[in-house]
């Protein structure tokens, strides 16, 4: 339903779960990008959310949550939802004008345009098979060199955790060897770790949250 005319409203960033430590890291992920004379990002979260989401429940509620928030900000010129799993992203396109992106589809096109295989560093084992729903949507199989996951760490834990970014490491370099010339970190609560872990990794790193904000800003002038 979104329309190319440019838009003046805040780019609402949604993160659908309660960790106020992860709202603040994805605001400071996308404070780079506010132009002098474009919109703010606008960065909340919800309170009454799961602390990470883990399951397909947890992203189900989490769809009729930034659903609620979407109608209700006729002000916003696009909205970003910032978890991997784009809950409710197609629910909300069918509902509101304005643009509405999901981190995972940003972030896997960012790495396309980039390299041609990527790879997806997961949370934890049940985040691999509800990505790749997204993934198959996409029709973008073909490009994935693999998705590999964590110990199910918390989104908060992906940008602070000492043991949990060693982790992180193993697994990015096992996607480069792999065949993967960009990782997509596969939550946005990594956002904090990108570029440690690229020139750690020594391949492209993408941070999904920057590039959907990147996105957003690029819709919202009509782009």
């Amino acid at each position: 339903m979104s329309d190319s005319k440019a838009r003046t409203g805040p780019i609402v960033i949604i993160n659908p779960n309660s960790s106020v430590k992860v709202t603040e890291e994805i605001a400071r992920s996308v404070a780079p990008f506010r132009c002098m004379d474009g919109p703010e990002f606008e960065c909340i979260g919800i309170a009454h959310g799961p602390a990470t989401i883990s399951t397909m429940k947890d992203s189900a509620e989490a769809a009729l949550n930034v659903a609620a928030i979407v109608q209700s900000r006729p002000d916003a010129s696009a909205f970003v939802v910032a978890c991997f799993s784009d809950p409710g992203v197609d629910l909300c396109r069918t509902l509101v004008r304005q643009p509405v992106i999901g981190i995972q589809e940003a972030g896997i096109l960012s790495a396309m345009a980039q390299a041609d295989l990527f790879g997806i560093v997961a949370l934890g084992p049940a985040s691999v098979a509800r990505h790749r729903l997204r993934i198959r949507q996409m029709g973008v199989e073909a490009r994935m060199a693999a998705e590999l996951p964590l110990d199910n760490v918390s989104a908060e834990d992906a940008g602070q955790s000492e043991e949990v970014f060693q982790q992180t490491l193993e697994v990015g370099a096992r996607l480069r060897d792999l065949g993967a010339g960009a990782i997509v970190l596969g939550c946005a609560g990594f956002s904090p770790r990108r570029r440690a872990l690229e020139q750690e990794i020594g391949i492209r790193v993408v941070d999904p949250v920057a590039a959907a904000a990147v996105m957003a800003l690029g819709a919202s002038a009509g782009l």
